[in-house]
């Protein structure tokens, strides 16, 4: 089932004066469950476009359908409310509130846009942060965290209202490699076990080849778009089982063949 459809999107800004083109006629869609990556140097127009799918930014024209709700047609408090309850985000900079502990930091998206009872609220955030192994720091401030940890309550906090799709802003910008491929890792396993689609910029090829599906991006366009080692693998699986498929009933055939001459 489609759950993204970006169509002949056009973005511009003044500066000084003069007319700047971020997004020249951008079109693409994404399939529900799929992890998407979109790669490209400084300045090609990855986190607007990350930006105008989410609802967080208007495009100058073009369409915006997501989940079936054409978004350049709602208002901002419409855009609001479908971000609360169909939307997660992560940010390279883990945008944590930092007088509020790892705990109350997860639970903030149920305590904004839930009919939750505090004692529900708790039991899921504390559920969470055990799938992303941080419980044992729920009482700790990110103040008192690693960058990898805060990652981690930040992507806990983008699951836990059960979101259709994760939008991630270079989520491992700010970590070290090791951190990095432990938080990407765990991102893919969740969009997996959730079936959430999850849609990642990234400058980073190593974490784009974890996707489904890449797209290159260049000059404000989508120039290529690549299958990512996931895909590759499940290909490569299914054609290595229909080949032993094969292989099997040829050798049967021949069995047969063989039992008839004598």
């Amino acid at each position: 089932m489609r759950l993204l459809q970006v169509k002949n999107v056009n973005k511009s800004y003044s500066v000084s004066g003069k007319k700047l083109e971020v997004l020249k006629d951008v079109s693409f869609r994404i399939e529900e469950g799929e992890f998407i990556a979109i790669i490209g140097p400084s300045g090609s127009g990855k986190s607007t476009l990350l930006a105008i799918s989410a609802g967080l930014d208007r495009p100058d024209d073009g369409e915006i359908v997501l989940d079936e709700v054409p978004l350049l047609e709602k208002s901002e408090d419409e855009l609001a409310k479908l971000r609360g309850e169909k939307i997660g985000f992560i940010f390279q900079n883990f945008q944590l509130i930092k007088s509020l502990n790892a705990l109350e930091n997860v639970s903030l998206p149920l305590v904004l846009n839930s009919k939750l009872n505090s004692i529900q609220i708790k039991d899921r955030a504390l559920a969470w942060l055990e799938k992303v192994s941080m419980r044992e720091r729920a009482s700790n401030f990110p103040g008192q965290l690693s960058g990898g940890e805060e990652q981690r309550i930040a992507i806990a906090r983008s699951f836990i209202h059960n979101p259709k799709i994760l939008f991630a802003d270079e989520p491992t910008a700010n970590l070290d490699k090791k951190n990095g491929e432990r938080v990407m890792d765990l991102l893919a396993e969740l969009n997996q076990k959730t079936s959430s689609t999850l849609i990642v910029v990234t400058h980073d090829r190593s974490v784009a080849d974890l996707a489904d599906r890449i797209l290159e991006m260049s000059d404000g366009r989508i120039v290529r778009e690549i299958f990512g080692k996931r895909t590759r693998s499940l290909k490569s699986s299914k054609v290595s089982s229909a080949g032993k498929k094969i292989a099997s009933k040829s050798s049967s055939t021949k069995e047969k063949i063989s039992r008839k001459k004598r």
